[in-house]
């Protein structure tokens, strides 16, 4: 099942934000070529149009470029004396009166571990921040990932109904555990964090009303409070995990506060298993749509970290990410004005024909699947890419030893996707499977 052929849910569009923000307003086209910003249902084909009819679109309903193409996004990512990531993690939406309150009266003071950085501030975190993210504690955490995917099939391959959800049973809580394990965080407050990360995606990427917010601002708070509290405990205890890792460069003369570290744990602690979640849960769910190349993994385990790769370029976590323009340019023709928000479409890029051939099409023999955007590009490019693929790479080798003949329940079409701005998150992925 090409994800182009998926049924399109309708859609009711969003409300604006009261007039576009940088005086466009007047100008703005009505016809969105089929582009729903908050709707992740099956926003490809909209993609396409995009693409074909006005690739650098400006959007009056949440006051930013859409660009859509592969060549005018990487344009853009590999600029950042231009374009700014500082915009990254805004909230979409305005914080209402009653959140702003709740997060100022418990000394909310978050900011963004690395992505909405710029140099040379972000030069500085991410020169410490890439001596603790190595290759050594990948291969320490390896072991446990694997034991604890095993666990969770095998519980799940036991029910006599022979019905499961990859996304609940397995990809929900192995990249939780591995990032909590990583940072030194309590493993058993998953639900706690997942909590607390929803809540940061709807207040930072969602489409909330000023009351909706609310409960989203106490966990915030909470969040913050935990993210100061490992740090502070680091510095009294120690320990081997990345948190300590960072309190000892700081101790050593590394360029790095204590609020820096409780944001880059902020961060990570959010983007080190929500996307990974994700992309675990729409590796099966492509594959599994695509019998041929699910048997083809099934038949040599050797094609996964392809598979992997071409489920990153067709169906990523992310499909957008921001940037704000620091000058008048351009971008892909279009003249951009200084203080512009440009929204860029990822995952319309990584299907961008110009640079895919073929590119609505799902091939794991594709050989140029590892050029996708869905990481970023250029100096923000993601931080923790190599533990996000090894954990799919693991769950998928796991699932073709135990499970070779799962498949789908239904045929795909009828899977929801959470509604956000740049997240592509599916709400489940329900499996079955022979005895």
């Amino acid at each position: 099942m090409s994800a182009t052929t998926q049924t399109q849910t309708d859609s009711t569009t969003q409300q604006t934000t009261g007039g576009c923000p940088f005086g466009h307003g007047a100008e703005a086209a009505t016809d969105h070529h089929g582009y729903e910003p908050f709707n992740q249902k099956n926003p490809f084909p909209a993609y396409a149009e995009l693409r074909k009819e006005e690739p650098v679109m400006f959007d009056e309903r949440i006051g930013y470029w859409v660009v859509s193409r592969y060549d005018d996004i990487k344009e853009v990512f590999g600029d950042w004396e231009t374009f700014s990531s500082e915009n990254a993690q805004a909230p979409v939406r305005e914080r209402g009166p009653q959140a702003t309150k709740i997060m100022k009266d418990g000394g909310f003071t978050a900011y963004s571990g690395l992505s909405a950085r710029v140099p040379p501030e972000h030069t500085r975190i991410r020169e410490i921040a890439q001596k603790a993210f190595t290759p050594r504690r990948y291969k320490a955490l390896e072991p446990d990932i694997r034991a604890g995917v095993v666990e969770r099939l095998e519980t799940m391959l036991a029910r006599r109904e022979r019905t499961g959800d990859i996304f609940t049973d397995l990809a929900y809580d192995i990249p939780t555990i591995t990032i909590l394990t990583l940072m030194g965080a309590d493993t058993a407050k998953i639900d706690t964090f997942k909590q607390w990360s929803d809540s940061r995606a709807a207040m930072t990427w969602g489409d909330l009303s000023d009351e909706e917010q609310i409960p989203h601002a106490h966990n915030l708070v909470a969040y913050w409070q935990e993210c100061q509290r490992l740090v502070a405990d680091a510095k009294a205890n120690g320990g081997d995990n990345l948190t300590a890792d960072l309190v000892r460069f700081q101790a050593e003369g590394g360029e790095i506060s204590d609020h820096e570290i409780a944001s880059l744990l902020y961060s990570l602690l959010f983007a080190g298993h929500e996307t990974t979640t994700t992309l675990i849960s729409n590796t099966f769910r492509v594959l599994l749509a695509h019998r041929d190349q699910w048997q083809a993994i099934v038949e040599d385990p050797k094609k996964i970290p392809a598979a992997v790769d071409e489920t990153l370029r067709y169906s990523g976590s992310i499909v957008g990410w921001r940037r704000k323009a620091l000058k008048d340019t351009t971008v892909g023709g279009v003249e951009i004005k200084a203080g512009d928000g440009l929204l860029l479409l990822m995952g319309s890029a990584n299907r961008d024909e110009d640079r895919f051939d073929d590119g609505e099409s799902f091939d794991i023999t594709r050989t140029n699947a590892r050029e996708h955007l869905s990481f970023g590009y250029g100096i923000h490019y993601c931080l923790g890419n190599m533990l996000a693929k090894l954990q799919a790479k693991i769950c998928l080798e796991e699932a073709v030893k135990l499970a070779p003949s799962l498949r789908l329940r239904g045929d795909g079409h009828d899977i929801d996707f959470r509604e956000n701005l740049s997240f592509r998150v599916p709400t489940s992925v329900p499996v079955t499977w022979d005895n």
